[in-house]
């Protein structure tokens, strides 16, 4: 294929665009934010989690408490109606001392109770204690989701408006190559990984980076000046400049 050296460099000036929309691209995938940001939001989701078990847990111990609590009103309940009774003289001999008996075993189900009571008060306040520190925890991985989140879509924005400026450039470009050497550009640029075209510096191919050999050095050399060539090695197409080292 044949296109005057003109395209050929208007060509190069097409690469140097869709090189740098790659790089935006890439850019754009690869932000450090977006790590920050996946990482934060696992913790979040783990955060979630700990926070409903916590809760649960700790409205689990505030029902035992009540329970608790109950269980020892009882007693004290029974405790003073029998007191009442036995200081009232309500009652045989025989049924005063059996109150005065179950008096002093009410008094010891109480205490016993009581402890079991303050253990489960005691467990409650580390339960509340450990739900106040997830809840604290899970409110500032969700502030510092908000911040990367900001972060990145700023980031993405600056990217996208660079991106959107360089593709109208390519816009401008892409035409003025003509559907020939265009179609073979877009071939050759979908077959070599996005580099399609690079220019010939001091004998070296701008794609490989390979020095010519002495045969191919020669058929550059000795090549019509508006023929396309490429590089042997990978493909390329290949434009003469000025830096050729012809």
């Amino acid at each position: 294929m044949n296109a005057d050296l003109a395209k050929q460099w208007r060509m190069l000036d097409l690469q140097a665009l869709d090189t740098r929309l790659t790089q935006l691209a890439h850019k754009k995938r690869m932000l450090p934010v977006l790590a920050e940001l996946e990482t934060a939001t696992k913790q979040q989701a783990e955060l979630f989690e700990e926070v409903v078990l916590a809760r649960t847990a700790a409205q689990d111990v505030e029902r035992e408490i009540t329970k608790a609590e109950d269980a020892v009103q009882l007693v004290r309940d029974r405790a003073a109606r029998n007191q009442q009774r036995l200081d009232a003289g309500q009652g045989s001999p025989k049924d005063l001392q059996g109150m005065q008996h179950e008096l002093e075993t009410l008094a010891r189900r109480q205490a016993e109770l009581e402890d079991e009571e303050l253990a489960v008060m005691e467990r409650a306040e580390e339960l509340r204690a450990t739900l106040a520190r997830r809840e604290a925890q899970k409110a500032e991985v969700d502030e510092k989701i908000v911040s990367l989140t900001n972060q990145r879509d700023e980031a993405i924005a600056e990217i996208d408006k660079e991106s959107n400026s360089v593709a109208a450039q390519r816009d401008q470009v892409a035409p003025g190559l003509g559907a020939d050497l265009l179609g073979l550009y877009e071939k050759v640029r979908e077959q070599c990984g996005g580099l399609a075209a690079a220019a010939l510096t001091q004998r070296r191919c701008g794609g490989c980076g390979l020095e010519l050999n002495a045969s191919e050095l020669a058929r550059f050399r000795n090549a019509p000046e508006n023929e396309i060539l490429r590089c042997e090695d990978c493909r390329r197409i290949v434009v003469r400049t000025s830096e050729s080292g012809l």
